[in-house]
């Protein structure tokens, strides 16, 4: 039996009774309540169902939106390999499907895409053609020669994935190419790896002249511009010339006040990814993941047996840039929730998928778990995966329980706006009214 998401929506309204619902603003749960969908649309959210209909009985169990991922990639990793070569429709649709289970039903793949199969994929996956999440993001975006992204992290990465002008005409015409293919936004690397990698000589860095370029031309287009970051006097810089989302969070020092100011003042989105420090070394450091499913059913075969290795594991951790990651997690931490704290609009990604240590869905749990270990609370941590991940990208029609909202979501056998490590115990995934896996299975498929 198929599922797929582009078949037509059942005949008759479905009404989840006897719910917890934690609707994604972040207001507390309500307890008790009938949520109606029909043709793909939530149509009444309320303590009595209406007459007629199917009914389905959620006694002790939560409804939430779906995760939604504001930086992801996709594509780039098969197995332990992460090269241009992966690149394909089947390898696409695998992540997106692995989404699915996770919860996550929008995903944005923030550049390194190549086109025509990214826009076309895009356009199916919003029209529901295929399984798997929603497709957003950027086409291939623009890195500096010989700088970031650096060749070495996708083999046989080329102009078909990545612009690398020199100057500011080339600049602007890699951003008018995006914008004509019909990219969503355009992505800009600013990051030398200084500190990501001690020891190694900085990468260069994209001349001033020709980002600033970059970023007028989009303007120009009428697209929004993420840069990547890691630095504080890099985001500071990338927001004075026009940056609309900063990729990643600020991890070598702590985010000012000059620095508050200055985002909340341009309205620019903030994306922290603590996960992508994390993922350097976790599964290294927690070999028990191997016997949990949840973490087991998202890796590769390949990846099982390197985590299995225990040479590996001590090869791993012995690395110089893993206590770089460690320091550049904490500091996250402590930038997302001064950030918070401050009203600075804070969207949710992780960059899973740009490694095969960065895994689609699981990435993303850990991401909600690190959230509350910055200090927000677990309803704070859903509302930046949920509303405001829709806000980022001007989603209007998900995001939320509500009436006329995109029936998106997830039923969940525990509380995770009480314990936030419950997002784990997803049960079923509802996509576009209708119910696509339960937990890590997905219907009608043997994994």
């Amino acid at each position: 039996m198929s599922f797929a998401s582009g078949e037509p929506a059942r005949a008759e309204p479905v009404a989840l009774i006897h719910a917890r619902v934690v609707d994604g603003t972040g207001a507390p749960a309500r307890t008790d309540l009938a949520m109606v969908v029909d043709h793909g649309q939530i149509i009444g959210l309320a303590t009595t169902p209406p007459a007629g209909g199917r009914i389905i009985d959620l006694q002790g169990k939560t409804i939430m939106p779906a995760l939604i991922s504001d930086h992801s990639h996709v594509g780039l990793v098969d197995g332990m390999s992460a090269a241009s070569a992966n690149y394909t429709r089947a390898n696409i649709l695998a992540a997106l499907n692995q989404y699915v289970r996770y919860g996550v039903l929008t995903v944005t793949a923030l550049g390194l895409n190549k086109s025509p199969l990214f826009d076309q994929l895009r356009h199916e996956q919003h029209e529901g053609a295929n399984d798997g999440a929603d497709l957003f993001g950027v086409d291939q975006g623009i890195g500096a020669p010989a700088g970031m992204p650096p060749e070495a992290m996708i083999d046989g990465m080329g102009r078909d994935q990545i612009f690398r002008p020199s100057t500011p005409q080339q600049a602007r015409q890699a951003v008018d190419l995006m914008a004509d293919e019909g990219t969503d936004f355009v992505k800009i690397w600013l990051d030398d790896l200084r500190l990501t990698n001690p020891g190694k000589p900085p990468l260069p860095l994209l001349g001033a002249p020709v980002w600033d370029a970059a970023i007028k031309e989009a303007h120009r287009r009428h697209l929004r511009v993420a840069v990547h970051i890691h630095d504080l006097d890099l985001a500071k810089t990338a927001l004075q010339h026009g940056a609309d989302i900063l990729a990643h969070g600020v991890r070598d020092k702590p985010v000012d006040q000059s620095f508050i100011t200055q985002i909340r003042s341009t309205g620019a989105w903030y994306i922290p990814t603590l996960s992508l420090d994390e993922s350097t070394y976790y599964f290294a450091e927690h070999p028990e993941t191997l016997g949990q499913p949840v973490a087991h059913d998202a890796m590769s075969p390949a990846l099982r047996d390197r985590i299995a290795d225990e040479q590996w594991r001590k090869d791993s951790l012995a690395k110089p840039s893993v206590s770089a990651a460690r320091a550049a997690l904490a500091m996250n931490e402590r930038n997302v929730l001064a950030l918070y704290r401050a009203g600075a609009k804070i969207g949710f990604g992780t960059d899973s998928g740009a490694t095969p240590l960065r895994l689609p869905g699981y990435a993303e749990h850990r991401e909600l778990v690190l959230l509350t270990e910055s200090g927000l609370t677990p309803l704070q941590a859903i509302n930046l995966a949920t509303q405001k991940a829709a806000a980022l990208l001007g989603l209007q029609d998900r995001g939320v329980l509500a009436v006329g909202k995109r029936a998106d979501f997830l039923v969940i056998d525990g509380a995770p706006d009480r314990t936030i490590s419950d997002i784990d115990l997803i049960s079923q995934v509802w996509q576009r009214g209708k119910p696509v896996s339960d937990g890590l299975v997905i219907k009608g498929k043997t994994l």
